[in-house]
């Protein structure tokens, strides 16, 4: 077992947040105006602080050549973490231990000076990655190439659109060749063939003992390019493993089998979503959608998407698609029924979005409205996991026969 690249021992991260009162009056305003700038340069009256741990007794260890897909929702610490580790500000307490040369991709323009054309940059960023200028030239085309911005190499880069920065960040970053490459979500900025030409270098560097670490919301990129994962929940580390063991527990939700939403005054909406628990146990899907309408629907056409607990959808239907049998009149309020028998699926946890329109428009829609666990009937030995056969399971029949030889 090779010896670890990154070492991080009770990593933590604190800041101080100050808290502005606010004022009320005329007078008070005017005030806190006088004596804004002195308040700038000391905590005064009119000011609150509070302490923020965006990281908190965080540990673990990367091994050379893993590539980590580091997971979390907004605000759980994962760009603090990679600031840390591209020394690009201290911990408050704990260790990190980094062997090799870093490179990181945090955010739009980060390491470019905006003066400088992007010709410049390239051998800018190459210095600060301890690159020689030979070795800088000797990349450089393969840089230019990947980035496509021959047109604009010498332009300042302070003209650049998002995506230009993006490429030409990326392309520095991957093709100057260091022993840790850290990306975050960055790479969304560009187009979506721009995206899997990173993902597709990044497993080219990764196969050639190189450490990559990938913040990403993209869980399918995620999965595709990670073979182990960190999530991270209020700047804790609650699981690292194998990335389909840390994806899973990271979109494993709270089952609520029913959701009411407060409905809205001037259009057509969504009240409430249920799932029936006794249809349920028995293999069978039943799904209520109520609505509410400032006005009368004609008719009003229910749909709902189920989805896996990451997303991944596998059925969709609508009244529109599916019409009833009879259609009820026009209504300011109602409910649309689905019955799904026999729900054709492995034991898992599932999601359902919710939709209402009518004939001719879209109104209201709910996303991830209820998720419910469901247990199939048909219970299997050594079934593989959901993510190699899927959460599919079509009745089917097999059968053998012994051929004369």
């Amino acid at each position: 077992m090779s010896d670890p690249v990154i070492s991080v021992e009770g990593l933590s991260k604190r800041y101080v947040i100050g808290h502005e009162l606010r004022h009320d009056s005329l007078r008070d305003t005017l005030h806190h105006t006088a004596r804004k700038l002195w308040r700038r340069l000391r905590w005064g009256t009119g000011f609150q602080t509070e302490e923020f741990w965006a990281l908190r007794d965080v540990s673990f260890e990367v091994k050379q050549g893993e590539v980590v897909g580091i997971i979390g929702r907004n605000g759980a610490g994962k760009s603090t973490l990679l600031k840390i580790l591209s020394r690009i500000t201290e911990p408050t307490e704990g260790t990190v231990t980094i062997k090799g040369r870093v490179a990181s991709l945090l955010e739009v323009g980060t390491g470019f000076h905006p003066e400088l054309s992007g010709r410049e940059n390239v051998f800018l960023n190459g210095a600060i990655l301890g690159m020689s200028r030979a070795e800088i030239r000797r990349k450089f085309d393969e840089i230019v190439a990947f980035a496509e911005v021959e047109k604009f190499l010498d332009t300042p880069v302070k003209h650049y659109s998002s995506g230009m920065y993006v490429r030409l960040a990326f392309a520095v970053a991957a093709h100057l060749e260091p022993e840790i490459l850290i990306v975050d979500e960055v790479l969304a900025v560009g187009d979506a063939a721009f995206q899997k030409k990173c993902l597709g270098k990044m497993e080219k560097v990764a196969s050639g003992g190189r450490t990559i670490l990938f913040v990403s919301h993209n869980i399918e990129a995620l999965r595709a390019t990670c073979r182990t994962g960190i999530l991270l929940e209020s700047g804790q580390l609650k699981m690292a493993g194998a990335i389909q063991d840390v994806i899973g527990r990271y979109h494993r939700p709270q089952v609520e089998l029913n959701a009411v939403f407060a409905p809205v005054v001037h259009k057509p909406s969504i009240i409430g979503l249920s799932v029936d628990q006794a249809r349920l146990a028995a293999g069978d899907l039943l799904v209520r959608l109520r609505y509410r309408s400032p006005f009368a629907l004609q008719p009003a056409v229910g749909g709902i998407i189920l989805t896996t607990v990451d997303g991944r959808p596998l059925f969709g239907t609508n009244m529109r698609t599916h019409p009833p049998t009879t259609m009820p009149g026009a209504g300011t309020a109602g409910t649309c029924t689905l019955e799904v028998p026999g729900l054709s699926l492995h034991s898992g946890i599932y999601a359902l979005s919710a939709w209402l329109g009518d004939k001719t428009q879209d109104y209201d829609s709910k996303l991830d409205a209820v998720s419910f666990e469901f247990v199939s009937p048909r219970h299997y030995l050594n079934r593989p996991p959901l993510h190699v056969i899927g959460p599919v399971d079509l009745p089917c029949r097999w059968s053998t026969r012994i051929d004369e030889a």
